[in-house]
């Protein structure tokens, strides 16, 4: 694990969760194989090994670098920008 300025610039307390599930799979019609949370907004997207990778492309739209897992009895981070566990 590493620390970075991404995590340092997070707001508090951790925003709620958008929804339960990736809406984007939804409307694709596709199953989201695990889902991330983005740290700043709220937006809960698919993993980079679900059909569409949706978590990336929320990063890549919004520039938001932080997202941890949204598994149950996972908390771990991962900043895009810097491309490692935080």
């Amino acid at each position: 694990m590493s620390d970075c300025s991404h995590v340092l610039a997070l707001p508090h307390p951790e925003p709620e969760p958008l929804s339960g599930t990736c809406p984007e799979c939804v409307v694709a019609g596709t199953q989201p194989v695990h889902l991330r949370l983005c740290l700043v907004c709220g937006h809960v997207g698919c993993c980079d090994s679900s059909p569409l990778r949706h978590a990336t492309g929320h990063f890549e739209e919004t520039g938001h670098p932080v997202m941890r897992s949204f598994e149950p009895g996972e908390s771990w981070r991962w900043c895009y920008a810097d491309g490692s566990i935080v």
